[in-house]
């Protein structure tokens, strides 16, 4: 029978009321059970018979209509009885095509939710599960409600590949997972709800039903803010990895309310503007870092529930601190739990490796071509905007999404239709993805971590674009570590190496990043990535971040580079905090919240940061010193110049053109004391003179400390 195999998917036609049968009311299929009463609304509790050679499977035989009234089963399970509302007597159940194909609609019907139906005189609250799943031949809920027995509740095939169960009584807290029949009847691992809004950890891997109407939020200010163009507003991003920035004093996780309690504060001090977290979406392997993530849907429960992870954004946004996600659409891992063969098929990868597998992350490539993929990702995106408040995702890996050859040999991948290498389904979810959430939300951001020069990629899609508000300048990065790694002697040979990222700054709207990427798999840390001794390396370190903050761009820092930790990051410890009572260290972490804060208040260092309005060069072909000078400009005047010295020689009088007379005042240098530094004599005030220099008929005279940034405002 395929009741006993759990491979109905017409459950329907067979359990529950009969319609329009003369002999049978009622049939219920309860393997385990002893006997069966039926209690309906109207009329007396009737015991229901044992089908014949058939255990488990009972039948009421007579002319009683159940079909439009509300009715419960009264189950004796060896001498425990128990009363629940028949599941079967649901059938309209199914969501709209609207709500199954609509992104912002699909993660609102899809997956479990708790949800009120109407039977004849009742109100019934319970849980519906909804899963897509068209090429399995059966399908069942299994939990802790049902012993995870496949056969106690089959669900039913309906419309588009879906399939449905209304399972009454049940609420917030339910453990489950779907038992899948393949297509021709095999059995499959016990899956994970692909929407599931909350996972359990291994070993059980069961997804958890969830209220998210429970949590009350406190950001109305936040959330009701005036729209703002981002690129013209002061961004500094806090990178973190949730698992390692802190530990307590058992060197257990901190959780999602404890991180709240201690980084909130940290992060108000520091000055940043915005905290981006490494993906947080359930992920079974932590050493993963977050970019394996099987539920997309689900905060990982590593760190507390969805309503804790709430909260801590809740907090966030209260302090007004923007929070910004990690998203991974490039690939998901072959645990088996997941999405890989999710119904015996490659439902969601091509199931051509060349196209469907990528070999350097040992995991599948999402099919970008099928529709139903597409929806689910672009629901995805939406869903961490709707339900957690978020403000902006950073879409990690977009390069081996658009290119089909990305890390390929010549005979590893296949050409699209036009014979090109660009995956026009990746390119069209991208498109789609950023139209969605900007339409939906326009105060959020979307941030491409893309290392090519594909072009438009924070252009707007009506222009051709792929609409993302920002994109990570790798190349600035890679090249100004290239550059400060070199021994300060030797810089004057590599001086066209920091000056080149200024040839493509404002060819898309750039956050200067130095990101986890860098500090990891021995590439030491920043602060070891710098020559010399301890006190030149951090001399080097400073320098670089003020040159940092003064170019053109948003801003990206890895935590830890803020106290310039020595050693690699680590995921499985915390950050070097015992660093900070050492004065080089401490100085560092004071110069960056300096920073930050000179940043965030100074107009003229991000107003224009995505434009070439913003950025006028001083001096950039003094090789043989090392030394780099520009003015950044506001959009009513302001002017700030940022000179830097990477070399441990000051300068004296040395001069620079200024085409505006009048007054600088000093307003940072690296090399302060109070920042671990020389305090090497500066001028807090010069003054332009009638001096030619560069070829301006005047200039100004200043000192430049010995591996230094310095920061002069016009007046």
């Amino acid at each position: 029978m395929q009741l006993e195999r759990a491979a109905f998917s017409d459950p329907f036609s067979f359990l529950g009321p009969q319609y329009q049968s003369n002999d049978i009311a009622l049939r219920v299929w309860l393997p385990g059970a002893t006997s069966v009463r039926v209690r309906p609304s109207i009329g007396s509790e009737r015991l229901l018979n044992p089908a014949p050679q058939q255990a488990g499977l009972f039948i009421l035989n007579e002319a009683l209509d159940l079909t439009e009234q509300h009715y419960q089963l009264v189950i004796d399970w060896n001498g425990s009885e128990q009363v629940i509302d028949d599941p079967y007597q649901y059938h309209n159940i199914s969501p709209t095509d609207a709500q199954a194909h609509t992104p912002k609609e699909m993660y609102n019907h899809l997956g479990a939710h708790l949800v009120t139906l109407e039977r004849g005189d009742k109100t019934v609250q319970g849980v519906r599960y909804v899963v897509f799943a068209p090429n399995a031949s059966a399908v069942s809920i299994i939990g802790d409600f049902n012993q995870w027995d496949g056969r106690r509740h089959p669900m039913q095939r309906i419309d588009n590949g879906l399939w449905a169960l209304f399972i009454p009584e049940q609420v917030a807290g339910v453990k489950y997972k779907f038992e899948l029949k393949g297509p021709h009847g095999e059995i499959l691992p016990h899956k994970m709800d692909p929407f599931g809004a909350y996972n359990e950890q291994y070993p059980s891997f069961a997804s958890v039903v969830y209220d998210q109407a429970d949590y009350q939020w406190q950001d109305t200010a936040w959330q009701t803010r005036p729209v703002t163009q981002k690129q013209k507003e002061a961004l500094s991003f806090y990178e973190l990895h949730a698992g390692s920035w802190k530990r307590n004093a058992q060197g257990d996780f901190l959780t999602y309310r404890e991180l709240a309690k201690e980084l909130i504060p940290y992060m108000v001090e520091m000055g940043y503007t915005h905290l981006e977290l490494m993906p947080v979406s359930e992920h079974p392997f932590y050493g993963s870092w977050g970019y394996q993530p099987i539920g997309l849907f689900s905060p990982t429960s590593r760190f507390g529930t969805p309503d804790d992870f709430k909260f801590f954004v809740d907090q966030c946004h209260q302090a007004e601190i923007g929070v910004v996600l990690d998203w991974v659409p490039a690939h998901f891992p072959s645990d088996s739990h997941g999405l890989a063969n999710f119904d015996g098929t490659s439902l969601f990868n091509d199931p051509d490796p060349r196209r469907g597998w990528h070999n350097d992350w040992q995991s599948y490539i999402y099919n970008y071509d099928q529709q139903h993929v597409r929806e689910f990702l672009v629901s995805n995106a939406l869903y961490w905007f709707e339900h957690f408040h978020i403000d902006g995702l950073r879409v990690d890996a977009v390069a081996s999404m658009l290119y089909l050859d990305y890390s390929r040999e010549d005979d590893e991948w296949i050409p699209n239709w036009d014979g090109g290498n660009h995956n026009h389904g990746a390119i069209a979810l991208l498109k789609w993805m950023n139209e969605e959430v900007y339409s939906h939300y326009p105060n959020a951001m979307t941030i491409a971590e893309e290392s090519t020069a594909f072009p438009g990629v924070s252009a707007p899609t009506f222009d051709g674009g792929l609409g993302f508000g920002f994109k990570w300048n790798m190349g600035w990065m890679h090249d100004s570590l290239s550059y400060i790694q070199e021994d300060p002697i030797h810089r004057r040979y590599h001086h066209d190496t920091i000056t080149f990222p200024m040839v493509y700054a404002f060819s898309e709207n750039y956050v200067l990043s130095l990101s986890h990427d860098e500090v990891v798999y021995g590439k030491g840390s920043i602060l070891d990535k710098m020559p010399g001794d301890e006190w030149q390396k951090t001399a080097n370190m400073r320098a670089y971040m003020g040159y940092m903050y003064g170019q053109p761009g948003k801003k990206l820092n890895f935590m830890g580079a803020e106290i310039a930790q020595s050693a690699e990051w680590d995921h499985d410890d915390q950050l070097q905090w015992f660093l900070t009572q050492f004065e080089r260290h401490s100085g560092m972490q004071r110069l960056v919240r300096d920073l930050n804060k000179m940043y965030t208040s100074e107009p003229a260092l991000y107003q224009n940061d995505c434009s070439p309005m913003g950025f006028e060069w001083r001096l950039q072909d003094e090789a043989e010193m090392s030394v780099l000078a520009h003015e950044r400009l506001g959009d009513n005047g302001e002017r700030i110049l940022v000179v830097s010295n990477f070399t441990p020689a000051p300068r004296e009088g040395f001069r620079l053109g200024m085409p505006m007379s009048g007054e600088y005042e000093l307003i940072l240098n690296s090399d302060a004391h109070m920042y671990g530094g020389s305090e090497y004599s500066v001028s807090s005030n010069v003054k332009t003179e009638s001096v030619e220099s560069q070829g301006i008929s005047q200039s100004i005279s200043i000192t430049l400390p010995p591996l230094s940034t310095i920061f002069y405002r016009l007046k």
